[in-house]
C-alpha cells in the first residue's frame, strides 16, 4: 500500500483511543498520539492515557516522551513524530494518528508555507518583550482576541507560535486559523471524529472526571509537586491539573475544583469541536452506528 494515514480526531471524551486501537488492529497499523498532554511523562490520570490493557498489544507512539517540567511546542511535536510515521511505513504498517490537538494534527499531516507572512524581526521582538514584561498570558490574551481558534490549539508558554500567529495576523490581516489553502499534504489520508450531541458529550466529560478524580487525580498532582514538578510548568497549566493545584493551595473546595474541571473540559471540548469542523476532509461518524470500523476500514482501503 502507498504510504496513506488515517487520522481519528475530535473532541476530548468521544472514544477516541479504543476507535484508534480497534482500527489498528484491521489496517497492520500502529497508533501515533497527537495529544499535548500525553507527551508528558507521569501524568497518566488527568491525561486519561491509555493503560497497557487499553492498548490491546497495539504500539504506541508520542507518549512519554517528555519530563512534565520542560515545555514542548507543536514545533516540537513535527520535530519527533514524522520520523515515527515515516519509521511506520518503512515497516510496511499504518499510521492510525489520534488525538485531539488539532495543530499537531496539522504539523504533521502538512508542510505550511506560514502564511505568506514572512519574519519580522522588529515585530517578533515587540512581542517578545511584551511576553517578558507582562507575561506569557498577556501576549496569549492578545492572539485569543484576533484567532481564537488558533489560541485554541496553543499552549500560553509556546510563545514562539503565539508570536507567529500573532505575526501572520498583523502581517496579512488574516487569521492564521483561516489560512489553510496554503497547506501542502505531506500524505494522503482519510480523517474521521465521532459527533456526539452536545448534551450527551458533556455527560461523557462529567463521567470521565468524575472517574479521574475517584482513580487518585489528586494524589498524582501532589506526587508531581513532590518530585519538584513546579506548578508554572506548561503540562500543569493543562486541565485538571491546574486545578487540583488551586484546591491543594485551599484556594477552592473539592466540589468547586470538580466543578471547574467539568466546565473547562466542556469548553476545551467546544473548542475542539470548532477546530475540527474546520479540519480539511474532516468526515463525521454517528457514534451509534455500529458499522464504523468497517465503513473507515471501506474507506481507507479504497
Amino acid at each position: 500500500m502507498d504510504k496513506k494515514i488515517l487520522v481519528i480526531g475530535g473532541a476530548t471524551a468521544t472514544g477516541k483511543t479504543g476507535f484508534a486501537v480497534e482500527m489498528a488492529k484491521r489496517l497492520n497499523g500502529e497508533v501515533v498520539s497527537a495529544d499535548c498532554m500525553l507527551v508528558y511523562r507521569g501524568m497518566d490520570i488527568g491525561t486519561a492515557k491509555p493503560t497497557e490493557e487499553e492498548k490491546c498489544g497495539i504500539p504506541h507512539h508520542m507518549i512519554d516522551v517528555v519530563s512534565p517540567a520542560d515545555s514542548f511546542s507543536v514545533s516540537d511535536y513535527e520535530r519527533l513524530a514524522l520520523p515515527v510515521c515515516e519509521d511506520i511505513f518503512a515497516r510496511g504498517k499504518v499510521p492510525v494518528v489520534c488525538g485531539g490537538t488539532g495543530f499537531y494534527m496539522q504539523s504533521l499531516l502538512f508542510s505550511r508555507s506560514n502564511g505568506g507572512a514572512g519574519a519580522d524581526p522588529a515585530l517578533r521582538a515587540r512581542y517578545e518583550k511584551l511576553a517578558a514584561e507582562e507575561g506569557n498570558e498577556a501576549l496569549f490574551a492578545r492572539l485569543k482576541a484576533v484567532d481564537l481558534e488558533s489560541a485554541a490549539a496553543l499552549h500560553p508558554n509556546d510563545v514562539k507560535r503565539v508570536i507567529r500567529a500573532l505575526e501572520i495576523y498583523e502581517q496579512t490581516g488574516r487569521k492564521k486559523s483561516d489560512q489553510r489553502d496554503d497547506m501542502t499534504p505531506r500524505f494522503p489520508y482519510v480523517a474521521v471524529c465521532f459527533d456526539y450531541s452536545r448534551a450527551e458529550l458533556y455527560r461523557r466529560i462529567e463521567r470521565r472526571v468524575d472517574a479521574m478524580l475517584a482513580q487518585g487525580l489528586v494524589d498524582e498532582v501532589r506526587s508531581l509537586l513532590a518530585a519538584g514538578v513546579p506548578e508554572t510548568a506548561q503540562s500543569m497549566q493543562g486541565i485538571g491539573y491546574k486545578e487540583v493545584i488551586e484546591f491543594l493551595k485551599n484556594a477552592c473546595s473539592q466540589s468547586t475544583m470538580s466543578d471547574m474541571i467539568k466546565q473547562n473540559t466542556r469548553r476545551y471540548a467546544k473548542r475542539q469541536i470548532t477546530y475540527f469542523k474546520k479540519f480539511p476532509a474532516m468526515r463525521a461518524l454517528d457514534p451509534s452506528d455500529g458499522s464504523n470500523a468497517e465503513r473507515v476500514t471501506e474507506l481507507f482501503l479504497s
